[in-house]
């Protein structure tokens, strides 16, 4: 299918990229990797009367040590993200999901901040940033601002970004020694959205759970932090029978679609199966 018309523009610098977004009011979209967006437009699911191209900005691509956490620009790619030695080295987590994300051809081309942006509660990534306690960065003409992930997501396709705000990076907390990571996903396919996913962090200290982070995708219209399953888990014994326990709380506070993949049922069994398959190989028990 043909989209429907719309005006572009290809901003030099991020400056010129939020002036652009600002001037254009609320029927705007901005183009990052456009693995989403481009088949919205093809299928006339959206159609802006702008659209904001962010490909020249390539100071939105960096990726870089900020101390105890690392910044990742918006623009990075999948396949950046992935192949990055300071993202493999303090935010595994990270790295494990991407690998997961669609194909190479989608990773080559789709976005860290794309993904995140967009919202999907299908999508891998917003889970990923709600267990780092991810911190994600926007601009506009009033300047910056910084919004906790467990803000970002409001609902379905539905962030916290103002109509005027651009996504420009996202901080991501570095993990040290001792921490153990899984992203466990169950999907049709290989290249499919995950029916439900599970991203976890596991910190052991003498034998026992001293800390734990655990998200699950496509089981609400938001991604959805776990808070029972990481409160049954904190100074547990790290044992398969606890763990295992500890993850029969998943279902907990979700609200699971019923779709052509999957009855709201099924999800919920799902959640707890996977996370307790997630929290295993993250606790290496």
């Amino acid at each position: 299918m043909i989209p429907a018309t719309f005006g572009y523009t290809r901003p030099a610098t991020v400056d010129d990229a939020v002036s652009a977004l600002a001037d254009a009011g609320e029927d705007v979209k901005v183009l990052a990797g456009g693995q989403s967006l481009m088949p919205l437009l093809r299928m006339r699911l959206a159609f802006p009367e702008t659209l904001i191209d962010l490909d020249r900005l390539g100071t939105l691509r960096e990726i870089r040590d900020d101390g105890s956490s690392l910044v990742i620009g918006a623009m990075a790619t999948h396949h950046q993200v992935i192949g990055d030695p300071l993202v493999r080295a303090h935010a595994p987590l990270l790295v494990r999901a991407t690998e997961t994300v669609a194909d190479p051809a989608v990773r080559h081309r789709g976005t860290f901040g794309g993904a995140l942006a967009h919202a999907d509660p299908a999508g891998d990534l917003p889970a990923v940033a709600l267990a780092l306690d991810a911190v994600l960065l926007a601009r506009s003409p009033r300047g910056e601002r910084e919004i906790p992930a467990a803000e970002f997501f409001v609902d379905w396709m539905t962030s916290a970004l103002e109509p005027d705000e651009l996504l420009t990076g996202v901080r991501v907390p570095k993990f040290g020694d001792g921490w153990g990571v899984h992203y466990e996903k169950f999907h049709r396919t290989a290249q499919a959205w995950a029916i439900v996913g599970v991203a976890c962090a596991v910190r052991r200290e003498n034998g026992t759970i001293a800390d734990a982070r655990v998200a699950l995708t496509n089981v609400g219209p938001a991604p959805v932090r776990a808070s029972a399953v990481e409160d049954a888990l904190a100074g547990r014994t790290a044992s398969a029978d606890a763990l295992r326990a500890a993850a029969g709380a998943a279902a907990e506070g979700i609200d699971p679609p019923t779709d052509l993949h999957g009855s709201s049922e099924y999800r919920s069994h799902l959640a707890r199966v996977l996370t307790a398959r997630a929290l295993t190989a993250a606790a290496a028990v």
